[in-house]
């Protein structure tokens, strides 16, 4: 396995990232309301991948969920967290500034992978909760006064997709990790963690500069 995989992923978004700022709308649908229920799904499963915010936020969960004993229910908490952000979202709740903290959550999900040592369980699962929670609130805009089946739809194509991303990045991750017993958290994945702080900068600037 490719001890630099990781890193590589996130790089690639970076890059991505830069050189199509118009990919923060990321939309599959274009910001239409999906209206069918292939369209609510194949929104629900593109949104994550196209906004290259949300990709990033749920690649460095992945790293950060590889370093815990329960990855799995670390990772699994953050896609359920996710959802009940988007379903907050589509009950008319209002959050502030909300693609700003997006933003800041990729930032702190980053931070938290730079740390020489890995993170106690509880401070992951508190960070988890918020940048889940606030992501989902986010992705849930699209969706928002579509009909009982695209919206439906839309929510699996977002567990499916997120939970994929995730699973897969746990999977990849763990190959890094040091031998049981060494808390020391592998130099590749604080590399994932530093270019999840460059993107999230890179995103609090977008989301400053279009308010400006």
């Amino acid at each position: 396995m490719n001890k630099h995989i990781v890193t590589t992923t996130l790089s690639i978004v970076a890059l991505g990232a830069l050189s199509t700022p118009e990919a923060l709308a990321h939309h599959p649908m274009g910001g239409v309301t999906p209206t069918t229920f292939w369209h609510g799904l194949l929104s629900g499963l593109g949104h994550p991948v196209l906004g290259l915010d949300h990709l990033a936020a749920v690649v460095a969960a992945g790293c950060i969920a590889a370093t815990q004993r329960n990855a799995m229910t670390l990772a699994i908490s953050y896609v359920l967290l996710m959802l009940a952000g988007a379903a907050v979202h589509t009950m008319g709740v209002t959050v502030p500034a909300a693609e700003i903290l997006a933003a800041l959550a990729v930032i702190a999900l980053g931070a938290l992978l730079i740390l020489p040592r890995t993170a106690a369980f509880g401070v992951a699962l508190g960070l988890f909760a918020g940048a889940g929670a606030i992501h989902g609130y986010v992705l849930g805009e699209s969706i928002v006064g579509a009909e009982t089946a695209p919206f439906s739809a839309y929510f699996i194509g977002l567990a499916i997709v997120q939970s994929a991303i995730i699973a897969g990045i746990v999977w990849v991750a763990r190959s890094l990790l040091a031998p049981a017993g060494d808390e020391r958290t592998p130099v590749a994945l604080r590399a994932a963690g530093a270019a999840a702080v460059i993107l999230g900068v890179w995103f609090l600037m977008q989301n400053f500069g279009g308010a400006a």
